[in-house]
């Protein structure tokens, strides 16, 4: 009988680093700045990406170092799943928490890196970097 993958058999919290870091679908969804209701506590996203976020590759430019340069820069951690509803419905990290399965576009799941473009699923299409001047509440988007 084949053993089931580390995602199905772990908690978030038993995962190692590798396999923390290997749940990013790499869509880039979390680079985007958010806007949050003050009444409700709902978050809204933009198409407004962050500096760092190469927008055809959906991926940090300098993963690494961003909490240096960006210090607002979210840092996602197995302690702190309560606080992952900000996340898209989409996140791999949101839907775990959530007691969730991966959907079959999930690079881990398909194979390919490349599933989440492929799917329309990243900010590939339609993700940009603000310009002076930009105002957040013009870049609104449903995601």
């Amino acid at each position: 009988m084949p053993s089931k993958p580390f995602w199905e058999e772990k908690s978030l919290e038993e995962m190692n680093h590798e396999e923390w870091e290997s749940l990013c679908d790499g869509c880039g969804k979390c680079c985007l700045q958010k806007l949050e209701d003050e009444d409700t506590g709902e978050i809204h996203y933009t198409a407004l990406a962050c500096s760092l976020l190469d927008v055809e590759t959906c991926r940090c430019k300098d993963y690494k170092q961003r909490h240096k340069k960006i210090p607002q820069c979210i840092k996602l951690n197995p302690e702190k799943f309560h606080e992952f509803g900000f996340l898209p419905g989409t996140c791999a990290y949101r839907l775990l928490s959530e007691g969730k399965a991966l959907p079959q576009w999930h690079p881990l799941r398909s194979g390919s890196s490349e599933s989440v473009h492929d799917q329309g699923i990243s900010v590939k299409r339609f993700a940009k970097h603000a310009e002076s001047g930009d105002v957040l509440e013009h870049h609104l988007i449903d995601l």
